[in-house]
């Protein structure tokens, strides 16, 4: 629209011309000049204007699509962030709950290390009393290694003092874990339904008692003992049962040993068991014969003393 105003414009000065003085119209020819310059300078600074324009507007649609990635960009970052916090989030509340399980943790190690101190202590006191009882134990074997000693040298004294009678059958003796025992047959002892030790069995019993008497802490349990034939018709009222018949035996057998022999009286005992403790069954005449016996029981002996 420019471009048409301004030959009109000047179409018009030259009309205007003719009408005044040369010197005007001149004047009017250099300003029309001068105008014609000023719009072509103008119009080159319209496309300048235009370009820049046009330039500013390709930089505005660069710096918009710029601006749209940039605001992708941060929007994509803000959803990092926000992801971000959110793990931050999760992880500082894994922290939490694992601080937490680690001090529960703690607790149960400080608790566990106060029973293991408690064990440890009540294993060195354990520990200790083991070691006592090993002392303990140690001196019992030793003991008992005497005592055993003692006891075989007595049986070894017994079993050749009475070498004789064993080998006759007679009498046996046995070392049964230390005790020793002493087992003699009624046979060569008593008549049938007597209770005074014949002659045969008083030499027995001296050899017994003469090996005894070398052992002052050996204490002698005498028992008797009979088959389970019930008591004849001529014995009955001297002795109503077999109690009163193995007792009295056992008695006979204490009474000798004391007042035959010389062993005190405090390391005598006597009992009587009838027919209720048995070696052998009482089927036969054999059986019969070695449940009927005086068993000497060798214990030990402890002299009291007066306070």
């Amino acid at each position: 629209m420019k471009r048409f105003f301004l030959p009109a414009m000047l179409c018009l000065s030259l009309l205007l011309g003719a009408c005044v003085g040369k010197n005007t119209y001149e004047q009017k020819v250099i300003e029309a000049d001068q105008l014609t310059k000023d719009v072509a300078q103008l119009n080159s600074n319209l496309d300048m204007l235009r370009q820049e324009k046009s330039d500013l507007e390709d930089e505005l649609s660069k710096l918009n699509a710029r601006l749209v990635e940039v605001l992708q960009q941060n929007s994509k970052l803000q959803r990092n962030l926000l992801a971000a916090n959110a793990e931050q989030e999760r992880k500082e509340g894994d922290i939490s709950r694992h601080q937490q399980q680690i001090n529960a943790l703690q607790d149960q190690l400080r608790d566990m290390q106060q029973t293991n101190d408690n064990l440890l202590a009540t294993i060195e006191e354990r520990q200790a009393t083991i070691d006592e009882l090993k002392q303990e134990v140690e001196k019992e074997r030793i003991a008992k290694e005497a005592r055993l000693a003692k006891v075989k040298n007595t049986y070894d004294q017994l079993v050749s003092a009475l070498e004789q009678e064993i080998k006759r059958g007679e009498l046996t003796i046995s070392n049964l874990e230390g005790q020793l025992s002493v087992n003699m047959q009624n046979k060569i002892l008593f008549d049938s339904g007597k209770t005074e030790i014949k002659k045969e069995g008083q030499k027995v019993l001296q050899s017994l008692g003469d090996v005894l008497n070398k052992f002052p802490d050996k204490a002698l349990l005498i028992e008797g003992h009979t088959d389970n034939v019930g008591i004849s018709s001529r014995l009955i009222d001297k002795f109503p049962t077999n109690w009163e018949l193995s007792t009295a035996r056992a008695n006979s057998v204490v009474h000798f040993l004391q007042d035959k022999v010389g062993l005190p009286g405090e390391r005598l005992g006597a009992a009587g068991y009838s027919e209720y403790r048995p070696v052998t069954s009482n089927e036969d005449e054999d059986s019969r014969a070695q449940n009927r016996r005086i068993q000497i029981l060798l214990v030990p002996y402890q002299e009291k003393t007066s306070e």
